[in-house]
């Protein structure tokens, strides 16, 4: 949901569409910095989140952040924008801060994940007590980017140094533009097997639920409207039933035109899915 006139204009918009979870930015996702929330933002935020449908609010980072990055000023930078991200995440009361892992830049998958755990640490250092937790996101695997498998993720959260701090979100696009086939009963259920084999199923906090416009292990990003893409329906059958993740947030991602009208959609068809036979 949009934060156009501040968070708490995203409350009363997902609530007017009855969504029981939205995700936000925080601040503009193209701005190292902002301004800190008004008092009469963050009163709204909580007073409007408190009277709607939306049980739980999750945040994603800015796209400008890269705690991977070889380039010790632009690594330096991230972290202090995470960090930031995490106090507006604390005075909001949002517990899980959506983050891509980040891009090695040419300095090599290895380094990638030693840098990327060495800047948890740090933003981990600088928010002692807090109740926020960075939720880092499968990614498609695209360029250059980190945790295109479960095996990275496995690993950046092994070698973070308070790694219960540390958990997941699962997109649906992004997991089958890597190579996840979820396609299916079998497939869906090998995916959540390695899942919880390489990472565990008890750091999956979050979901993303997009339909894909590029076909299995194409490694591009590339969100598309629900049963619209190469993923269908099915795997979003299987995933809505499935009572392992009752009462996990599951987001939408998909395309937005300038009404909320994509979203009324998207929600409708996966509501049908919801309990389906």
């Amino acid at each position: 949901m949009s934060i156009a006139g501040g968070v708490d204009k995203a409350i009363l918009a997902g609530d007017s569409i009855g969504c029981e979870a939205i995700q936000i930015f925080t601040k503009s996702s193209r701005q190292w910095k902002a301004s800190p929330f008004s008092k009469e933002e963050i009163s709204n935020f909580k007073s409007y989140k408190s009277k709607s449908s939306i049980k739980i609010v999750i945040a994603h980072d800015s796209y400008l952040l890269n705690l991977g990055s070889p380039n010790d000023f632009l690594r330096s930078r991230s972290v202090q924008a995470m960090i930031d991200e995490m106090e507006r995440c604390e005075t909001l009361e949002i517990p899980y801060l959506i983050a891509h892992p980040g891009s090695h830049t040419g300095a090599g998958e290895k380094e990638g994940i030693k840098l990327i755990a060495k800047s948890l640490n740090e933003v981990h250092d600088a928010t002692k007590g807090f109740n926020a937790q960075i939720t880092l996101e499968i990614t498609a695997g695209q360029g250059t980017n980190l945790g295109y498998s479960f095996e990275q993720i496995g690993a950046i959260i092994q070698e973070t140094k308070l790694s219960d701090r540390v958990q997941v979100c699962f997109d649906t696009e992004h997991a089958f533009a890597a190579g996840y086939d979820i396609r299916t009963p079998d497939g869906y259920e090998r995916t959540f097997k390695e899942f919880d084999e390489k990472i565990g199923l008890e750091k999956l906090a979050a979901f993303h639920l997009n339909d894909s416009k590029k076909e299995l292990g194409s490694k591009v990003d590339r969100h598309e409207h629900i049963g619209k893409g190469f993923l269908g329906k099915e795997p979003f059958n299987l995933l809505l039933n499935d009572q392992r993740f009752s009462g996990k947030p599951m987001c939408l991602e998909t395309p937005k035109g300038p009404e909320l009208k994509e979203d009324v959609e998207n929600l409708k068809t996966l509501k049908d899915l919801f309990s389906s036979p």
